[in-house]
């Protein structure tokens, strides 16, 4: 049965011939076009409208049919050439005071999946005010003007290129490359980060998986330890001369997420990243703002943020919710358990490669690895913990209903032998328990996922919470 079009944390994602179709994309994509004219005309005073795409199957021509069909409703549309990052896509709807960017991707869902994301004129994610408006109109479409508009195609990675390089010491990075005292390899798994680093700087970066594969190795194009075993092989048998320091990042599939793995092998979330880039960008770089996580980031968080003198700001998952923060406030770093991380130096909105960017920089300025700068954090805060995520794939949306009504209706009291002593029901459900470790139990917007987040003292505690909630909900 086709699903109805919904948008989730950011965008709309559906099975390919499924759900998401050329006839969806050509209804979406003008209504799309109108509310952000009806939202951002008058600032900018434009009718242009961004369409971009990244490596899945038929990307391009999708893109091409919401490009003729925002076309056709009378507003002037720059069509992206090539696949490139989301984030450039924001960046030159931004830069070029366009009225908002419409990105095909679905992101780091697997490959029978394809999105369609909404870019505002401020270039970043839209929030829920703009959706539900997209949303509300699909029923009764608007009438658009009979003249058709201009359509005209581009090449983002230029200026996108161009912007990145002006935000670290470019030089400083190349010179220690160059040099062999930093190694740099890239897992772009198959997707829109391909040739990013390259570009950036230069031949001597190692990327892997740059082959364009739909179905990404029959995995999916997330940053997750499963998805990337070539990666950890690279960095195992990679030996670094004496003094040098290598690093391995992970693009999910529309270069918004990252992840890395340094060279000793361990896998760096950016629950690891996030409080290293804290404090290389306020110490080193003499940055200011808030900190804000999303209630699945690590409680490491708060406490560097107070350890710099940064106020901090929590919000709902999704990229969208930072955005906004970001757009009324100074931010520092806004970042995500998932990957995504933005930065009040930047548009509002998550870029994965700037922030490879700015842990090489950190790297080259600090002479440390991440690893052993996190745990230099962790001692300088006296907090130790452990994290993990895994992902039930659940038989039907129908056990998702039920277990929802369940946590609903009959609220956990103890988990894994622990006492629940607070849930926070503001995305999904966060427990913390009398020992001070914390579950978050939460549901996938466009698939029948449920994701399972833990923080506690050790990895084995870790572990056993999470395998108590998969327990807990395989018995519906």
């Amino acid at each position: 049965m086709t699903q109805p079009i919904k948008f989730g944390t950011d965008g709309w994602r559906g099975v390919i011939a499924a759900d998401f179709t050329f006839e969806r994309v050509a209804l979406v994509a003008p209504i799309a076009a109108q509310i952000l004219y009806q939202t951002y005309g008058e600032s900018t005073g434009s009718r242009t409208m961004i369409v971009g795409h990244d490596r899945r199957f038929l990307a391009e021509e999708f893109a091409r049919c919401a490009a003729e069909a925002i076309q056709a409703a009378g507003f002037d549309v720059k069509l992206s050439e090539t696949f490139a990052p989301t984030p450039a896509f924001s960046l030159i709807a931004h830069q070029q005071q366009a009225l908002g960017a419409i990105v095909l991707t679905a992101s780091h869902n697997p490959g029978k999946y394809l999105g369609l994301k909404v870019k505002g004129a401020f270039g970043g994610s839209v929030g829920p005010e703009i959706t539900q408006q997209i949303e509300a109109l699909l029923t009764e479409p608007p009438t658009f003007e009979t003249t058709p508009g201009t359509l005209e195609h581009f090449n983002p990675w230029p200026s996108y290129c161009e912007t990145l390089r002006s935000k670290v010491d470019i030089l400083g990075i190349q010179e220690a490359i160059n040099q062999g005292k930093l190694t740099v390899f890239a897992d772009v798994m198959h997707g829109a980060a391909t040739g990013g680093l390259t570009r950036l700087l230069g031949d001597k970066v190692h990327e892997i998986n740059t082959n364009r594969d739909p179905y990404f190795g029959g995995g999916a194009p997330e940053p997750l330890p499963r998805y990337i075993p070539e990666l950890f092989e690279e960095l195992q048998a990679f030996q670094a001369a004496d003094g040098g320091l290598a690093i391995g990042f992970v693009f999910d599939g529309d270069s918004d997420r990252i992840a890395a793995i340094d060279q000793k092998g361990n896998f760096l979330s950016s629950q690891i990243l996030i409080p290293v880039l804290i404090e290389h960008l306020s110490t080193r770089r003499g940055f200011t703002g808030e900190i804000v996580k999303t209630v699945s980031g690590s409680d490491l968080i708060p406490r560097i943020a107070k350890l710099f003198n940064l106020s901090l700001y929590e919000t709902p998952i999704g990229y969208k919710y930072i955005a906004d923060r970001m757009l009324t406030t100074e931010v520092l770093v806004g970042g995500e358990e998932s990957g995504g991380v933005g930065y009040g130096t930047h548009i509002p909105e998550r870029d994965a490669l700037l922030s490879a960017l700015y842990v090489l920089e950190a790297m080259v300025q600090s002479g440390e690895d991440p690893t052993q700068t996190y745990s230099r954090l962790q001692a300088q805060t006296a907090f130790d913990s452990a994290y993990d995520r895994i992902d039930l794939p659940l038989a039907s949306m129908d056990v998702r209903s039920r277990l929802v009504e369940q946590l609903d209706n009959q609220p956990l009291q103890e988990i894994a032998g622990q006492a629940v002593v607070d849930c926070l029901a503001v995305d999904g459900y966060k427990y913390r328990l009398a020992d001070g470790r914390w579950l978050l139990i939460r549901f996938s917007g466009t698939e029948p996922v449920l994701r399972l987040y833990c923080e506690a003292p050790t990895l084995d505690i870790v572990q056993e919470t999470l395998n108590w909630a998969k327990d807990w909900a395989n018995q519906l």
